[in-house]
């Protein structure tokens, strides 16, 4: 049996590493990596058939010195409390090196969606937002889509949130636009994966038609980070979701695909345009570029070894684990790390959370105008501190965070 690191403990194994770099004391390190608050609530409804569901939902508050605190809310059946609280820990130092002023949360519930009427998943979000309205709001903690949620889920919580609050479109982001969400919300993370590609294949003297891409993900950040680099000329040659993966040398269609996937229900299945392979295949390709775009963990001490792309973006969370991580670098790879090149979406929620406090809303122009500019000023900084230092880029992305987290800490007062 093979055994793998806590999801927490990874999260801080990284965090160490960087703070060794700054010297930090293990006093401070203690106070930035314990969590503000952990809740646990039970959600509990009877469903269609007329039996009663119990289940747990989560919310880890990590910290909220720069700010309110942001991240997602996944429905998922492996949610559990160790990978909320890293996921929230990992959202701190996000919103951090992109430097919007935030701090880091997390939700979820162990549940398969894809099990639940419409019924039945609109009662679990209302339950769960009955057990923390009031440890959330606009100025406090600021719930978003994630694994197996969506705008029409975030809609479902803004209302339940008005009926204890009144209405207050901000207290929830990832809406749909006629519910006061924000235009290109949908596209941002997977917009902002293809932003930072292109930044950092330029600085790596790669030329997008010299560049083979393969993505493990079709999902909202895999097909719309497919889209961006498949219109900036990249060589998309592989594509996977959960029927498989899709490989084609030449390149693939991804207009088509994207078309083919909307007609069958998200999925690829059928597709007959390309080869057929697995998804652990295509993550051993040999390729130029690897952007791992679906659930984390899938490159490990396992597989690192048969890893061929010299270049990896993080477009998941926490998609290459800590011995891979080690491995990868000691043959030269360059890994973008997930908490700089995922970050367009939590980027994007705070766009739209300014604009909900504000009541006026942007274009759609003007959000991704402003995506690149937040993304790429990120994006330099990170890369500069990394030549610097002689760090990867993962350590100097913690490093960025750590010290504006750290910074904003101390300058509040710690008692």
């Amino acid at each position: 049996m093979i055994l793998r690191m806590k999801a927490f403990d990874s999260t801080g194994l990284y965090f160490n590493r960087a703070a060794d770099l700054m010297d930090l004391s293990e006093n401070i390190r203690r106070l930035l990596l314990t969590p503000k608050r952990e809740v646990q609530v039970q959600v509990s409804i009877e469903r269609d058939n007329g039996e009663i569901a119990t289940l747990i939902g989560y919310r880890v508050q990590h910290d909220d010195s720069r700010g309110p605190m942001k991240g997602g809310l996944r429905f998922h059946p492996d949610v559990d409390l160790d990978e909320v609280r890293s996921l929230a820990a990992l959202m701190t130092w996000k919103t951090s090196v992109v430097n919007i002023p935030y701090g880091g949360a997390k939700g979820g519930i162990a549940v398969d969606p894809v099990s639940l009427s419409p019924r039945e998943l609109e009662l679990i979000t209302r339950k769960f937002v009955d057990g923390i309205h009031d440890l959330i709001g606009p100025d406090i903690d600021i719930p978003a889509p994630d694994m197996g949620t969506n705008d029409k889920i975030m809609a479902w919580f803004m209302n339940q949130y008005a009926k204890y609050h009144g209405f207050n479109p901000a207290c929830v982001t990832g809406k749909p636009v006629e519910m006061h969400g924000l235009p290109g919300r949908e596209e941002a993370t997977g917009r902002g994966v293809g932003i930072l590609t292109f930044k950092l294949l330029s600085r790596l003297a790669r030329k997008p038609n010299q560049t083979r891409v393969a993505i493990q993900g079709f999902g909202n950040v895999g097909s719309h980070a497919a889209k961006f680099l498949h219109e900036a000329e990249y060589r998309v040659v592989a594509v996977s979701d959960v029927t498989g993966g899709y490989y084609r040398a030449e390149g693939l269609d991804i207009p088509k695909m994207l078309r083919w996937a909307l007609d069958h229900r998200g999925t690829l299945a059928g597709y007959k345009e390309a080869e057929q392979i697995s998804n652990e295949a295509l993550l051993e390709l040999d390729v130029d570029l690897l952007v791992p775009a679906a659930l984390g963990g899938v490159i490990t001490k396992r597989n690192a070894a048969q890893i061929k792309a010299p270049v990896i973006i993080e477009a998941a969370n926490a998609p290459v684990d800590c011995e891979a991580d080690d491995a990868l670098a000691e043959r030269g790879a360059v890994v973008l790390p997930d908490i700089l090149a995922n970050s367009g979406g939590v980027t994007a929620s705070y766009f739209e959370w300014v604009q909900n406090r504000q009541r006026y809303q942007w274009g759609i122009s003007r959000v991704r105008q402003e995506l690149d500019r937040v993304l790429t000023d990120a994006f330099e900084q990170v890369w500069q501190l990394s030549v610097e230092r002689k760090v990867s880029l993962r350590t100097a992305a913690y490093i960025i965070g750590i010290g504006r987290v750290g910074r904003a800490t101390v300058l509040g007062g710690i008692i």
